[in-house]
């Protein structure tokens, strides 16, 4: 038998990867284009794009990221937890 997924941790490995790659990537500037691009991906399948999409909404709205424009940049806290865990 096949594996049984759960989508909530699946979710959160995907905002745990987004997160960090913009940290990492700090002080670059990247696209919500570009960020599912070094992702998922040239050939990203839809819902590895759709969840790195769901995984920017959710990480704005918990205050980890801002966007201006279509700009995603991590935000202060989420830049300061980084230089704590070094």
């Amino acid at each position: 038998m096949g594996e049984i997924s759960n989508p909530g941790a699946d979710d959160a490995a995907i905002e745990a990867t987004v997160l960090r790659q913009l940290l990492v990537l700090h002080p670059i500037q990247l696209t919500e284009g570009e960020l599912v691009l070094e992702i998922a991906g040239e050939s990203g399948e839809f819902a590895l794009r759709d969840a790195v999409e769901r995984a920017v909404r959710e990480l704005g709205a918990a205050g980890l990221l801002h966007r201006s424009g279509d700009v995603v940049l991590p935000s202060r806290a989420a830049l300061r937890f980084d230089e704590l865990l070094g």
